[in-house]
């Protein structure tokens, strides 16, 4: 008797949660299955590399085989490719030093020369003459990697050493150049603990001395963003995007995988599905070296009626959606958000931001969305380095964050009162300086509009 008690309480709970599995619940684990699967066989997935390549091929499969028909829309861009990074501490103990190049780096020979502190890396903050030495920036500069190589290199300095921001061993990975230029002078990344070793030995005026090397150069490179359109009952579009690439350090799980595997989630839940819209997905290739991808997407959308783009970059379980900015779609998020039963905790926020998929798409003239959806810290500290690996990304989240997300897709192809839309250049403008991205942008090089 207490069996069959113990089985029906059992077969009513699987009921129960049977019932509240959402409509992407399946997909978002096939989405996650299939993101390990990516991220075991190819590792890293920096644009132009042979495991980029060859993770974007099994992803087409993987679509195919759902009985979708993705397709690749090649295009060239200012490529970065690593190759041996070496960096030394010469003196005063012999030691090999945790650092990556950034990417623009170019190859040199190896040199060595002695580190000068530069703190922050402000002219103010520079020593009389760095000629011919390794200036160490710490993690606090407000600069972009332009300003202070740019700075760096006009001082006479020989290389930088970038102190990270994150503890424990972390490089974070990172782009040099926005818009593709050669970096003036090698930069690398640096172990955060090794960077304060080092200060600390400067400000008791012991000598350090530095020997680096690197093989990494630019090149252009032939790289393809996938394209999944999913059609609708009317041309008009919502465009979902997210960045395929990553950094070579680890596998890319959470930056941006998670992306990756959200849009898989969608294409698998809404295939065959009677949309209002047409919904396209759209997987970019060289977001981190500077938005290639989604530059050339966005610069190829013609006369497309966009109703807007929603940008997946590291999206977590969503606390808010942003509307970065546009007003004008506020009240359609509002809509959505009111008709929910379960509210998001920060409900619907309007602040613009640089530095993701979306930028290119606004300054096109069509809205974008994003959210507010942090991953837990114990996960997100790992991006862009050796531990983003699929270990950090709980299938929970790829399931709990592709529900809100697809909930807000199809309510967005719903709503009759929300068409397409381009901004004019001037309000365009206007988007970004009422959040002071101006200054930012100008200092990258992507800033596209005439002095005033």
């Amino acid at each position: 008797m207490a069996k069959r008690i113990l089985s029906l309480i059992l077969s009513l709970s699987l009921a129960g949660a049977l019932m509240a599995a959402g409509p992407f619940d399946d997909s978002s684990r096939a989405a996650h299955a299939m993101l390990t699967r990516l991220c075991d066989d190819f590792g890293g997935r920096l644009t132009g590399s042979a495991a980029n390549r060859g993770a974007m091929d099994q992803l087409a499969a993987e679509l195919r085989a759902l009985g979708l028909q993705p397709e690749s829309v090649p295009f060239t861009m200012p490529g970065w490719e690593r190759g041996a990074d070496k960096a030394e501490l010469v003196a005063p103990l012999a030691r090999p030093l945790r650092a990556v190049a950034l990417a623009y780096t170019q190859p040199h020979a190896a040199f060595e020369a002695d580190v000068v502190d530069i703190g922050a890396g402000r002219p103010a903050d520079y020593p009389a003459d760095v000629r011919g030495r390794i200036v160490l920036l710490d993690s606090t500069t407000a600069l972009t990697a332009r300003e202070f190589s740019n700075l760096a290199a006009e001082r006479g300095a020989k290389g930088i050493l970038f102190i990270n921001r994150e503890g424990g061993g972390q490089l974070l990975a990172r782009t040099g150049s926005f818009v593709g230029e050669a970096l003036p002078l090698p930069v690398y990344s640096l172990a955060q603990e090794e960077g304060r070793w080092m200060q600390r030995l400067l400000k008791r005026g012991r000598p350090v001395r530095v020997r680096l090397e690197t093989q990494s150069r630019c090149r252009e490179t032939q790289t393809a963003n996938l394209v999944l359109r999913l059609k609708g009952r009317s041309p008009e579009r919502i465009v979902v995007g997210a960045h395929f690439d990553s950094w070579d350090l680890g596998q890319g799980a959470l930056d941006n995988g998670l992306g990756t595997a959200q849009l898989f989630a969608l294409a698998s839940a809404l295939r065959g599905r009677d949309l209002a819209r047409t919904v396209e997905l759209v997987w970019y290739n060289g977001e981190e070296q500077g938005l290639w991808g989604s530059r050339h997407a966005a610069a190829t959308l013609g006369v497309a009626p966009v109703v807007a783009m929603i940008n997946l970059d590291m999206v977590g379980v969503p606390i808010a959606v942003n509307a970065l900015g546009d007003e004008s779609l506020v009240p359609a998020i509002e809509r959505w958000h009111n008709g929910r039963a379960a509210k998001l905790p920060l409900g619907v926020q309007n602040i613009n931001w640089f530095g993701s998929d979306h930028t290119p798409y606004q300054l096109a003239g069509v809205r974008a969305i994003t959210f507010n959806a942090p991953i837990p810290r114990e996960s997100v500290r790992y991006y862009h380095d050796l531990a983003d690996t699929i270990d950090k990304l709980p299938e929970q989240i790829v399931v709990d964050s592709t529900a809100i997300i697809g909930d807000l897709v199809l309510a967005l192809a719903d709503d009759a009162a929300l068409g397409a839309f381009r901004r004019s250049p001037a309000d365009t403008e206007k988007l970004f300086t009422t959040f002071g991205l101006e200054r930012r942008m100008q200092a990258t090089g992507y800033w596209p509009f005439p002095p005033r």
